[in-house]
């Protein structure tokens, strides 16, 4: 019976006729957002102490309320988990999104409202679904189901009624009766966390249902796409699901990814598109599946700001210029006010409002002024795969430190799922490419002056995943750091290598 897809699909279709005020007047829907904001936060703990009741202006709110990291805001964050409320929003507040803590080594927890569930994190995933309807006009997409590679939640040790797992498992215990219609597996697997096991059970769950459509992090949705394909005895997902025809991805760069997916679909053509949710809210989507940026997504009760650091100067959408580096800083419905949420992004239009990830601002490498990026590495890697007909897996990244007036350089570890013929080549591409995303790369280049040539390592397989597993941070929303500033990573992933 095919009147509940009918109505689905358009619905989806109606709900896109309101995304169109994003492109029409983004400005008016950011300033409405920052008064709803001060509305409800004025009479929090918080709101009091930074005199949100007297905030009718961006400048005022810059003037008052300080710029916080999850540092600043940890001991709020405790208190909240503790039982108190009204400390940072006024709504109960008794799910936390886990970071996936890639960077630190250690979780943040992040606050989710009702608010930030229904107005933020679920209105974002309805929109993907209404641009992918609007360019889909015929799409057949619900006729069968959705599945989700997530994570898994569980109850605070400080205080059983409350309740934690990254921001996906979040969303899936608290999804609405509609949605579950349309997903797979059951809760009870999709929410394992054990990953392993979770991987097995999804894959015999799930390899006898109609699958439409995929979501999940890019690396994790391998791991379960090769072990449905070697349950089925079969190279082709779309052998096993011939009815998918979309994946949502987002957690990390699509780019180094993309050469692995399109294979497992034969000659079966599969929609890609990218959305920007992290654990502190539901950013932005692919409005346009022919660009690789992503629309700014401004109503859905997060007031952003875009820290200059080369001029220390914070902006909000009025004063940002195109191809600039910014970090990004959110208020938002939850009650993180002004927090940095550790990405960097740059415009890529101003009508409407469209951005790229560059990258974490913890993610970079500069040890002699090269200042290479996550988008520099991602784009140069993927290059150089595709020039000696490689398959990227994973890598990581970071700095050989200069010693005893010796240049310094940078040191790789690849694995591959389809290794270079000429590994040599491959490395010598690698380089070029470096080069050529980043000028200040190519100048600490030349003559080997200050940067020696990349030292790369070709990973054993299953090597990154041994890493995860070991540091006990497989499957949701976990991710190989791809450049570090120290050495610290690499260097666990080396003793692990050395040891096969």
């Amino acid at each position: 019976m095919k009147i509940v897809p009918s109505i689905v699909n358009w619905y989806f279709k109606q709900r896109y006729k309101k995304i169109e005020q994003h492109y029409l007047d983004p400005l008016m829907l950011q300033q409405k957002t920052l008064h709803s904001l001060m509305k409800k936060g004025k009479n929090t703990t918080y709101g009091e102490k930074y005199n949100f009741s007297g905030v009718k202006t961006y400048e005022q709110f810059l003037n008052y309320c300080p710029s916080n990291t999850y540092q600043t805001l940890h001991p709020y964050i405790n208190k909240i988990i503790a039982g108190e409320k009204n400390l940072l929003w006024p709504s109960k507040i008794n799910w936390f999104a886990k970071s996936s803590g890639t960077t630190s080594g250690k979780s943040k927890f992040i606050p989710v409202s009702y608010e930030a569930l229904e107005d933020c994190h679920f209105k974002g995933g309805r929109d993907v679904m209404s641009f992918y309807c609007n360019q889909q006009q015929q799409t057949p997409i619900f006729e069968g189901k959705g599945l989700t590679v997530g994570g898994s939640n569980s109850i605070s040790t400080l205080n059983n009624k409350m309740n934690i797992g990254d921001v996906s498992a979040v969303m899936i215990e608290n999804m609405p009766f509609i949605g579950q219609l349309f997903n797979t597996p059951d809760k009870e697997i999709a929410l394992l966390d054990n990953w392993e096991l979770k991987i097995e059970k999804m894959a015999a769950a799930t390899s006898q249902e109609n699958v439409t459509m995929l979501i999940g992090v890019p690396s994790w949705t391998l791991v379960l796409l090769n072990k449905i394909l070697q349950l089925n005895k079969t190279e082709h997902i779309t052998d096993v699901w011939p009815n998918l025809e979309l994946f949502i991805h987002g957690g990390v760069s699509f780019v180094p990814y993309k050469n692995q997916f399109n294979p497992l679909f034969g000659n079966s053509k599969i929609n890609y598109l990218e959305t920007y949710n992290a654990s502190e809210g539901f950013f932005a989507i692919q409005d346009n599946p022919a660009e690789n940026d992503m629309l700014l997504m401004l109503d859905y009760g997060i007031f952003y700001e875009f820290y200059d650091e080369e001029n220390d100067k914070y902006v909000w959408l009025d004063e940002v210029k195109l191809h600039k580096k910014y970090t990004m800083v959110i208020s938002t419905n939850a009650g993180l006010w002004r927090y940095k949420i550790g990405d960097t992004v740059s415009f890529t239009n101003l009508n409407p409002f469209k951005i790229k990830i560059l990258g974490r601002d913890v993610q970079y490498i500069n040890i002699v002024g090269e200042e290479l990026i996550v988008a520099n590495s991602d784009a140069a890697v993927a290059k150089a795969c595709e020039k000696t007909n490689a398959t990227l897996k994973e890598y990581s990244v970071a700095p050989i430190f200069m010693k005893n007036k010796k240049s310094g350089g940078h040191e790789w570890i690849i694995e591959f799922e389809q290794e270079p013929k000429d590994f040599d080549k491959f490395c010598h591409y690698l380089d070029e490419e470096l080069k050529n995303a980043n000028t200040d790369y190519a100048a600490k280049r030349f003559n080997n002056m200050v940067l020696n040539k990349p030292k790369i390592h070709k990973a054993p397989k299953n090597l990154f995943y041994n890493w995860l597993k070991k540091s006990g941070k497989l499957g949701g929303q976990h991710k190989v750091p791809r450049l570090s500033n120290n050495r610290e990573h690499l260097e666990a992933i080396l003793q692990i290598m050395n040891a096969l």
